[in-house]
């Protein structure tokens, strides 16, 4: 590969070694993509037909664990581990990340956790790129392009979204900025990921929209009002889980047990609370919320279970159910805003995503793709105020802050570290206060 400085003096070259690069990881990333969703149809069908499965969920969980922990130390970071290799290289992703996260996500599904299927596809996305680092013997800044290349790639595959999946790629890596140096890798990746999945047969589920809103002051008021609520539910989601997951760590030492007391709890709710719909992708549910009334909770329901299987150590992703979340708050709100249910079930549906990743570019375009331009300003609007409202919050702790949302924090520093900076600020402040009293 050669270096940046010698491409940029020759743009047509950049754009046919890029061109080439992101061809072949997109093939591969496709295809992988393309066998996971096939696999999670598979799972998914068999738990509808096998309901004792769910009994199991605490021994697939302990399986799962105890895979990670003997062959899989090194990437059980997952999705941080990505952004953290794209700010910081240390060393190449190994491939193994892709199998044992694949493995690990339909295991998760076949037996009844409430988990997503994005980070599994990132992750699958991110490990096969990052094996032509040392075959072409690629830079760190050339790394860093393939690294997004492959996650753009993961996500527009697995979810049929190729220019959010394209800004995703660009747009997560640090809140309010994007390396627009890998805006042609990451949006041919997408496109061509995207594409191969539908070679390979694979259908994306739509969803009906029905008409869009007018243009007035309490429409546009109302997705403000709704913009918020879906930046807290987002917050709420992103700490959550955090919190579950370190408290999980920090009281029971042993890692494969996590997995198999949070499966316990999932299987023992689902039966007493009869609470099958908030296991698994529950793609019918958010189909649902686009077409008539759900139960006001039940976005509370799919929150609980998916906080606990995530943060408990089972293998998936968050945003498939921060959709159904965000799409059943949605449903919820749309009588008391007086609007239509698919129109906020689709607002929601991309806001709270906007605001637990920190997107709001990559949710506004897939609102576009998913469910027409009519909705873009709209969902503009809802997933930035969203985006505002969640705070310095996410649900990939890795993320670093390039740009303020509101309060002055250092630049550059990531959400996990910044609970400890606050604190650290609170107690200077408090030292300072305390000598002008002394004195």
């Amino acid at each position: 590969m050669l270096s940046e400085h010698f491409a940029r003096k020759n743009p047509l070259f950049f754009l046919l070694q890029w061109l080439l690069l992101a061809l072949v990881i997109a093939v591969f990333v496709g295809s992988a993509s393309a066998l996971f969703l096939f696999s999670l149809e598979w799972a998914t069908a068999t738990r509808l037909h096998h309901h004792w499965l769910i009994w199991l969920l605490p021994f697939a969980g302990f399986a799962v664990g105890w895979v990670y922990l003997r062959f899989g130390r090194d990437v059980e970071a997952g999705n941080n581990l990505i952004l953290e290799e794209v700010h910081s290289p240390a060393k190449v992703i190994p491939l193994r990340m892709a199998p044992l996260v694949f493995i690990g996500t339909v295991i998760s599904h076949l037996f009844g956790a409430s988990v997503g299927r994005e980070g599994t596809a990132v992750q699958m996305g991110a490990s096969i790129a990052d094996q032509f680092t040392s075959a072409l013997k690629l830079n760190n800044d050339a790394r860093r392009m393939v690294l997004m290349a492959g996650v753009s790639a993961g996500f527009s595959s697995v979810f049929g979204t190729p220019l959010a999946g394209a800004i995703f790629g660009l747009e997560v890596m640090a809140i309010g900025r994007m390396h627009y140096t890998a805006v042609f890798p990451c949006l041919l990746a997408a496109i061509i990921a995207d594409q191969v999945g539908l070679i390979w047969g694979v259908q994306h589920t739509h969803y009906a929209m029905s008409a869009i809103p007018q243009m007035s002051i309490w429409t546009l008021g109302a997705v403000i009002i709704a913009g918020c609520c879906f930046g807290l539910a987002a917050r709420v989601f992103a700490d959550a889980t955090h919190l579950v997951g370190g408290i999980m760590k920090t009281h029971i030492a042993y890692p494969p047990l996590r997995p198999f007391i949070g499966g316990a709890i999932v299987a023992i709710a689902v039966y007493l609370l009869h609470a099958d719909r908030y296991i698994g992708l529950g793609i019918p549910v958010i189909v649902d919320a686009f077409q008539h009334p759900l139960a006001p909770w039940d976005f509370l329901g799919k929150l609980a279970f998916t906080v606990t299987s995530l943060g408990s150590g089972f293998k998936g992703g968050e945003v498939t159910p921060l959709f159904y979340v965000g799409a059943t708050l949605g449903n919820a709100l749309a009588p008391l805003l007086h609007l239509p249910f698919a129109f906020l079930a689709g607002i929601g549906f991309v806001a709270i995503f906007a605001g637990a990743a920190n997107t709001p570019i990559a949710s506004t375009l897939m609102a576009i793709e998913l469910f027409g331009a009519d909705i873009g300003i709209y969902a503009a609007m809802g997933c930035v105020v969203a985006y505002l409202v969640s705070g310095y919050t996410g649900i990939y702790r890795s993320q670093r802050i390039a740009c303020m949302k509101h309060c002055s924090v250092p630049a550059g520093i990531k959400l996990a570290e910044l609970a400890a900076w606050q604190r650290e600020q609170t107690a200077s402040v408090a030292g300072h206060d305390k000598e002008k009293a002394d004195s």
